[in-house]
């Protein structure tokens, strides 16, 4: 006998987990928060990033975790994959239809992901 068990995995409403994704930013003080909407572009891997950056390795960590705690017990949803916890310098959580990018100060700039993606709409929220 052949038994497939399918995993429900919640509709996402990206608008609705990019605003959570942004105040959950803003719970931890954040800052030089940008939505980029990649939609319109042909070679994207997704439909939207969303980046900031944190003073330290420490905030850097504690922005992800609060992210993916929040996106959890809020919404229900668990990320595809994450990357660069260990160091906290660069911590990529991806949502399939969001990629969160959290960055230690001077990796964001080295990086630059705002010019090599300038194409996009941007969106930028006020550091709180």
């Amino acid at each position: 006998m052949n038994l497939q068990v399918k995993l429900k995995q919640p509709s996402v409403d990206t608008r609705e987990l990019n605003e959570l994704v942004i105040d959950s930013i803003h719970d931890i003080k954040g800052k030089n928060v940008v939505k980029l909407d990649l939609r319109h572009l042909e070679e994207a891997p997704t439909d939207y990033f969303i980046i900031c950056e944190g003073d330290s390795n420490t905030q850097v960590k504690a922005i992800a975790d609060n992210i993916y705690r929040r996106i959890k017990d809020e919404m229900g949803i668990l990320p595809n994959h994450t990357e660069g916890q260990r160091e906290s310098l660069w911590i990529c959580i991806d949502y399939f239809t969001t990629v969160v990018h959290i960055f230690y100060r001077e990796k964001r700039g080295f990086y630059d992901l705002e010019n090599l993606w300038s194409d996009a709409k941007f969106v930028e929220y006020e550091t709180l």
